[in-house]
């Protein structure tokens, strides 16, 4: 744990975060923490950073544990600079989320849950990401995108390669478009 540390700029934030709750209910910033974290290291959370969320905190390593495993937001192991999530509940799976899914693991040459060679995309099928409304839909870092064919994915995808930059829940979220 002693080579992980957060930049003087995250840690900073951190502490400014930590501050907004009373004393002994520090534990309250655990998430947004948690999404620091995983953007500044590499896109997932191994236990040594875990560990040290922990201890910024002053709670026990598996109360972090516990939290990191139970969102579909926290990765737990490696992943690809743009990992794309798509909903795979009723709305979406009913408009059509399995073919995206489906055409996304061929166009990748990857699964589910996977990475592809170049460690440039991870894919996941999550639950509900609350845009019924707009399925199917997916969501890649802070941004989501609605109302998906196949053909806009693969305009969605040729854009994150070109781009080549991580996303992630901390980015400032693209503008909306309808």
């Amino acid at each position: 744990m002693n080579n992980i540390r957060f930049s003087d700029e995250s840690l900073a934030l951190v502490q400014k975060m930590i501050r907004r709750y009373p004393e002994g209910r520090q534990k309250s910033a655990l998430i947004p923490i948690l999404h620091i974290a995983q953007a500044e290291f590499d896109g997932w959370l191994s236990p040594a950073v875990m560990d040290y969320v922990a201890s910024l905190l002053n709670i026990q390593p598996v109360e972090v544990y516990e939290v990191a495993s139970f969102y579909s937001m926290f990765n737990l192991k490696p992943v690809g600079k743009c990992v794309i999530e798509v909903c795979r509940t009723s709305s979406c799976w009913l408009l059509g989320a399995e073919d995206v899914i489906r055409h996304l693991e061929k166009k990748l040459n990857v699964t589910v849950g996977g990475t592809t060679n170049d460690g440039m995309f991870t894919l996941k099928s999550v639950e509900c990401l609350g845009s019924c409304g707009t399925a199917p839909m997916m969501q890649v870092g802070a941004d989501y995108y609605e109302n998906l064919t196949l053909d806009k994915v693969d305009t969605l995808v040729e854009g994150f390669k070109s781009s080549g930059k991580r996303k992630s829940y901390t980015d400032k979220p693209e503008p909306r478009t309808i």
